[in-house]
């Protein structure tokens, strides 16, 4: 069974699971007695630690091991707004971080402090001069991912590095998509990362802190990791992560080349085979392995059950996917289509055979799914002369209110409007993207009784 969700969680590579079960039986014991069980133990780690901070280009006594990348955030974040409180309490993030960022920065702002959300375009990059305007004299901290984990997007580090170390202001950068890909651009202030994104276990995260960066580890005193992490360390997993991160590294230059070559493939084929798709991301500027496009008139939910059926894991960032009931924040941000999203992100080994069978079955998949919930078939208007209508779509979830749209917009005369009634927040991102998707014009939002009322003028 294709297994195409590695942004999700790798498989865990076979020098990962080698280099665990050599660990088991040597480093068992506490790093820090001086006995030779305690000794070879702490050879171990030292070991672990300078091949992974080799491989993320800073000195090993910059680097922790920290028991997850969500926890390497949250310890990179709360210690450097402490270690220069002085300066203030300004953070800035980019619109489309990881919701690890995002809840520290909720957190930061519910605890007295402020932070500011850099959008991102519609490819779902941060400009540069943008972040850079973002920065103020009370700007304790700014953080930036290396590249998206819901569409693959690379982020200008570089630029927004040097502007962060003209203003003073340390960087701290989020590289758990790409850094099992390449080396984090010069320039960062504190790095964080998680092994099981690159084929490590789960379990263990990177917080790598430059030396000079004014940085207070909050939590109760610990004599482990630089009291930046508290608790016994996990040797045999902390191995077995770097063991992994330096081979992955190893096969990357030819194993980027090979995955990029089929999602290449992937974003070129499916707007070909799947009617009314968007792809979404940086076509150029982005990880070698994922791809992200979302599918008119479908269920996100039922999509992936169906996927999962013809033996295919996928991911999506859809409303109808999530306990919320809203889409992905990255989505949002970037505002383009959210209904029917999949995420494809291939794992390393992946076949062109596998590929080439997702190819075939996906438009069956998408089309069945269209027809249980009743899409219009033909996008084509007919001749029609009332002015306007109003479309009830009040209780109704993502996508039935933009199926009800386009069942009807043929009704209207071409300038004529159709306004939708909707309380479903994926409604406020799939309408417009509909509208963009069949050159139709957006009105725009307003106020009603219940939801929200869109207005859509028909132009064809």
């Amino acid at each position: 069974m294709p297994y195409f969700d590695a942004a999700s969680s790798a498989p865990l590579h076979p020098v990962a699971r080698q280099a665990l079960l050599a660990a088991l039986d040597e480093g068992w014991a506490d790093p820090a007695r001086l006995y030779r069980e305690g000794r070879r133990a702490q050879l171990l780690l030292d070991a672990a630690r300078e091949a992974a901070a080799e491989a993320v280009r800073c000195r090993p006594d910059e680097l922790t091991f920290t028991s997850s990348g969500t926890r390497a955030v949250h310890s990179a974040i709360f210690g450097a707004l402490a270690g220069r409180r002085r300066v203030g309490r300004h953070l800035v993030v980019s619109a489309v971080e990881h919701s690890s960022v995002l809840h520290a920065a909720a957190t930061h702002e519910a605890r007295g402090g402020t932070f500011t959300e850099v959008p991102v375009d519609r490819a779902g990059a941060v400009s540069a001069a943008a972040y850079g305007q973002a920065l103020r004299e009370d700007t304790a901290l700014a953080c930036l991912q290396s590249a998206n984990h819901e569409v693959g997007t690379e982020q200008p580090v570089a630029e927004v590095a040097e502007l962060c170390r003209a203003a003073g202001i340390p960087l701290l950068v989020d590289a758990a998509q790409s850094l099992g890909w390449g080396p984090v651009p010069a320039g960062w202030s504190l790095l964080a990362a998680s092994a099981h994104k690159w084929g490590g276990p789960s379990g263990v995260g990177l917080l790598a802190v430059r030396k000079g960066v004014r940085f207070a580890p909050q939590g109760p005193a610990d004599e482990r990791e630089s009291g930046r992490a508290a608790g016994f360390e996990n040797i045999p997993a902390i191995v077995a992560a770097a063991a992994s991160l330096r081979a992955v590294r190893a096969e990357a230059a030819a194993e980027s080349v090979r995955l990029r070559a089929l999602v290449d493939l992937i974003r070129a084929r499916v707007p070909e085979l799947v009617p009314d798709v968007e792809v979404v991301g940086d076509p150029v500027r982005r990880l070698p392995h994922l791809v992200t496009f979302s599918c008119l008139y479908v269920d996100g939910e039922t999509l992936l059950h169906e996927l999962d059926r013809a033996e295919f894991s996928v991911s999506s960032g859809s409303s109808c996917t999530s306990s919320t009931l809203t889409p992905s924040h990255v989505l949002r941000a970037m505002g383009v289509l959210s209904e029917g999203n999949v995420r494809v992100s291939l794992p390393a080994g992946t076949t062109a055979e596998d590929v080439d069978r997702f190819l075939r079955v996906l438009p069956g998949v998408v089309a069945e799914v269209r027809e249980r919930l009743g899409a219009p078939v033909s996008a084509a208007p007919s001749p029609a002369a009332t002015a306007s209508l109003v479309v009830d779509a009040l209780g109704k979830r993502c996508p039935i209110p933009v199926i009800e749209l386009a069942k009807v917009i043929g009704e209207v005369p071409v300038g004529g409007t159709v306004t939708v009634l909707s309380d479903d927040e994926a409604a406020r991102l799939d309408i417009p993207a509909w509208c963009a998707m069949r050159e139709q014009e957006y009105v725009g939002e307003e106020p009603a009784d219940r939801g929200s009322a869109y207005v859509v003028r028909r132009l064809s």
